[in-house]
Parts: C-alpha cells; structure tokens; sequence
C-alpha cells in the first residue's frame, strides 16, 4: 500500500468532521465528541497560515486514512507536539507507526526540532506500543489530567530526541 503524508486540504474536512465527532476516538485526544462542519470551516480558515502548527492527511492508496498534527510548535525550544487519528476503516494495518515515523521525519528533518512530545492515555494499549516500539519514553505521569467520557484519565507524557528513533520506514 502506498502511504504518504500531504497536507490538509479544504476538501479534506469532511473526513475530519466525521472522525471529530466519533466518541471513541475523541476519547483518545482528551476531546468532546461534537463539531459542527462549519465550526471546522471556520478553524481551518483562522489556522491555516500558523506558523505553530501543521496538519497532515495520512494518504493510504490515493484515500483518506487518518490525520497527524504537528501542534504547539515552538521554534525557539525547539519542540512540538505530535497527534495522530487513524480512520478506524484503515486500522490495525500498521498505519499508525508508517505515518508517526513520517511525521516525526518530518519535525526533526523539516522543522529541525529538538523534541517531539505527546499525550497518550495510560489505558491506550495500542497507542502505547506504536509510541514505545518507535522510541518514545514515558517522562511523566499526569494523574487525571484529562476528562473524557465521564471521568477522569491519566495520561502519561512521552518524548523523543532524534537520535532516539528506534524504528524505521
């Protein structure tokens, strides 16, 4: 399957749209599950000369297969934070780590980061595994930091330097 990363279009919010307001995988960005297609429209129109953040489609086969967002970018430290949905038609084909390993390619040799971090839930086994196989380390724990479906969750924190990366395209 050819996968790539290219950047959120416009015609591309729809496919967002759908995956903003599906409960279970909003739960996994610590988000509530409800946007409106206009609501969207009009974030898109405010961010997209922001120099802070970049958002990319997961292009699987000329189809859309998920989102990674390049967030909080700080070109003075040097850091940003990654996200990552993968559309839940394309899950489970390893798609996840394809796309981390091009986004994260994509900070340290692009944006010439230092530090990629991220927020994962402490009970988000696969989340976890794709973000240990490729390197990340757990730097903290947030004890119930975030609240989704009806409580409070842990999350941990996680980091990578460049020279950490452990898997490969």
């Amino acid at each position: 399957m050819e996968t790539k990363l290219r950047a959120l279009e416009r015609e591309d919010l729809p496919h967002i749209h759908q995956l903003d307001n599906e409960r279970a995988t909003m739960a996994f960005w610590f988000e509530e599950p409800y946007e409106s297609l206009d609501e969207l429209t009009s974030l898109y129109d405010k961010h997209i000369h922001d120099e802070r953040e970049r958002r990319f489609v997961l292009d699987a086969d000329h189809r859309f297969a998920g989102i990674l967002e390049l967030v909080s970018i700080d070109y003075i430290h040097r850091t940003t934070e990654i996200q990552i949905i993968i559309d839940n038609s394309f899950r489970g084909q390893g798609l996840a780590m394809i796309a981390m390993q091009k986004g994260l390619d994509y900070a340290f040799n692009t944006l010439n980061m230092y530090k990629v971090y991220l927020y994962v839930d402490v009970d988000n086994v696969k989340g976890l595994h794709v973000y240990k196989k490729l390197g990340f380390v757990e730097e903290g724990r947030l004890r119930k930091h975030f609240f989704t479906n009806g409580k409070y969750h842990d999350s941990y924190i996680m980091g990578i330097f460049r020279n950490e990366i452990i898997a490969q395209p």
